[in-house]
């Protein structure tokens, strides 16, 4: 048994009786909506035409929010609906990122997770979901997919089908009838910011610390592929003209004016600043470690305070991942209830873990366990290495960000910690005179870490990407509404002239202590732009 949706775009009238009969189903509040009705107005007056597309959870097969769920919170039925447990959400948000189809939120009432479960309970008693009831034109039908005898499977047999975004590989069960890809891809219609449902689009539904929309021209993007990629691939061939292209897209002049009002950021400053925070914790310990194994003269004082500053950095970078909950109270059911296929679990428990060593490791340099110390800081290491990558792997989860998948995040986030635990300890460590020897490694790990970073920034900006919301993100950094942090913060001020002032700086003077605190400065505004630019993708 297998349930899905057949959506029948020759039917659909645009009634919106399938949004509220949902709503009415569910008590959703104002703001927010499992099942919605994007409206696309396509062509030219007076050739024009109104396209209605229902959206809602696709009830995928392979669901990226089942497995990004650090509590089980989601899960999958036997008969494979989608559904959710509201009092195990701890309303990470990370269910919200990882669906490519932007069919989760925030209940403002609950401050927990919530969708389309398919009317679970009215299934349970025999009934069809509330939508395929209410509907006039009987354009939503449902039902077991594995049923020869089911008139879903009938028509799944007899027509041509599209899904929402197949590249993403969640296997979709909810299927188009008749869909233009202009209602069906996001990216195909440019978004309106005037019309009747103006103040839809505004983050009513999560309460959001940032929703700004971003207005992002078609022909822009089109030129954006030609340019990055030498062409734009459509049914397995490169086009590179970019006037054969618009016309094969045939979606210039269509127009998105009415969908689900936008969530806003989701991951804010927090997650940047935890990032960051997370970055100096593993870093600092990362090199002490690296020192100690080569043979550098660690004294027991520089071990000391490299220990406390990891604890401080990394008891801030809980207390953040905590306060970006909308749930807080409910934080340790991260490590009470794991869901172990979900990064955040795993990150949760290496962060723990690296906390423990790092307090053992402090009390074995207090006790004078001299035997301890090298072996432990060597595990603490080799943990500082997982805690350092592991939100890497995360953001690879949440399949709804494309710019988020690339494979250089891991390294890019390794080298920050690097970075970030050179420049602290240079900070530090520049009032209490240490060792030429010692001196000599911070710096030349500082300026190679920087040199790798820049190889790093340059393969994510300027590199191949044959995704559209790829491109839509990098094109935001490098010349759009973040290019001047970027340029100016992250590059100039976080990387060029550090390395400028590290070459031409032979002392330990207040121009070291400078450079460590812009380094930060950088690193921290790289983290916030990675983090926040690809959330400002819309997703439907």
């Amino acid at each position: 048994m297998k349930y899905g949706f057949v959506i029948d775009n020759r039917k659909c009238i645009g009634c919106h009786a399938c949004t509220t009969a949902c709503k009415s189903e569910h008590d959703v509040p104002i703001g927010v909506n499992r099942t919605w009705v994007k409206q696309v107005e396509k062509g030219s007056f007076p050739d024009t035409r109104r396209l209605f597309s229902v959206l809602r959870c696709n009830q995928c097969t392979d669901a990226p929010c089942v497995t990004i769920c650090p509590t089980e919170s989601l899960y999958i039925r036997k008969d494979g609906i989608v559904d959710f447990d509201k009092d195990r959400c701890i309303a990470c948000k990370s269910c919200m990122q990882a669906c490519p189809y932007d069919a989760l939120y925030i209940d403002p009432e609950t401050s927990t997770a919530a969708k389309c479960n398919y009317c679970a309970h009215r299934i349970d008693l025999g009934l069809e979901p509330a939508c395929v009831n209410v509907c006039p034109e009987e354009a939503i039908i449902s039902g077991d997919m594995e049923n020869p005898d089911s008139t879903i499977a009938d028509l799944l047999a007899r027509y041509d089908v599209k899904t929402r975004k197949p590249e993403k590989n969640t296997i979709p069960n909810v299927f188009y009838i008749d869909a233009d890809d202009v209602s069906l891809i996001p990216s195909y219609s440019e978004p309106t910011k005037d019309t009747l449902w103006s103040s839809q689009q505004h983050g009513v539904g999560h309460f959001a610390k940032e929703a700004e929309k971003l207005s992002f021209s078609n022909t822009d993007l089109i030129e954006e592929l030609v340019k990055i990629n030498g062409g734009f691939e459509k049914d397995g061939k490169t086009i590179k003209s970019p006037k054969t292209v618009e016309v094969l897209m045939d979606n210039t002049k269509a127009k998105n004016v009415y969908t689900t009002p936008n969530k806003g950021i989701l991951w804010a400053w927090e997650v940047s600043a935890y990032v960051w925070t997370k970055a100096i914790a593993t870093g600092v310990i990362l090199l002490i470690t690296i020192a100690t194994i080569t043979g550098i003269i660690v004294s027991d004082t520089e071990l000391y305070i490299s220990i406390s500053v990891a604890l401080i950095f990394l008891t801030l970078t809980g207390i953040l991942l905590i306060k970006d909950l909308d749930q807080p109270k409910r934080f340790l059911y991260v490590l009470l209830r794991p869901h172990w296929s979900s990064w955040l679990v795993k990150g949760g428990y290496a962060i723990t873990v690296f906390g423990g060593l790092l307090t053992l490791l402090g009390l074995s340099l207090f006790m004078n366990w001299t035997d301890l110390i090298v072996p432990l800081l060597c595990l603490t290491g080799l943990t500082a290495i997982l805690v350092s990558v592991y939100t890497a792997f995360l953001f690879a989860q949440a399949k709804g960000r494309d710019f988020w998948q690339a494979p250089t995040l891991s390294f890019h986030m390794l080298v920050h910690s690097f970075m970030a635990g050179s420049a602290t300890l240079l900070l530090l460590f520049s009032i209490f005179n240490p060792s030429c020897t010692w001196y000599s490694f911070l710096k030349n790990t500082l300026l190679i870490s920087i040199i790798i970073n820049l190889i790093i920034l340059s393969i994510e900006i300027f590199g191949s990407h044959k995704s559209v919301d790829t491109i839509k993100v990098v094109s935001m950094i490098s010349k759009g509404r973040y290019k001047k942090m970027f340029w100016f913060g992250a590059v100039l001020t976080g990387n060029l002239i550090p390395i400028a002032l590290l070459i031409l700086n032979q002392n330990i003077n207040m121009i070291l202590a400078l450079t460590s605190i812009i380094i930060l400065i950088g690193i921290y505004i790289t983290e916030h732009i990675w983090v926040e630019a690809p959330q400002r993708i819309t997703l439907s």
